[in-house]
């Protein structure tokens, strides 16, 4: 089993990531106050990140993924749920966390 780097923007922080993992779980030990996010999510938009590099090494968009993005304001070509991507172990991945956890 494959390790890669994540690096979650824009605190710039690293971990190791296991191949198979799945992406929210990842960065809620990165930022802790995920989890609260994720209890009171109704639209599906808490998990909602822009995947900066490495989205080749992050499974594919699922039909309901995408059924999500397209309800959610301010989707963009790199945007994609984190409780739906597994890590492939594949390559390096950044990604940027938006809302409260973006630093805006």
């Amino acid at each position: 089993m494959s390790t890669v780097t994540l690096k979650v923007l824009p605190a710039g922080k690293t971990i190791e990531v296991a191949e198979g993992t799945n992406l929210l779980e990842a960065l809620i030990t990165v930022e802790p106050g995920l989890a609260a996010r994720q209890a009171s999510d109704k639209d599906g938009s808490a998990s909602h990140v822009f995947v900066q590099e490495g989205r080749k090494g992050l499974s594919k968009t699922s039909r309901e993924e995408n059924e999500l993005l397209d309800a959610i304001v301010g989707v963009g070509s790199k945007s994609r749920l984190a409780k739906y991507i597994t890590v492939l172990g594949t390559e390096n991945v950044t990604v940027e966390l938006l809302g409260e956890f973006s630093g805006l």
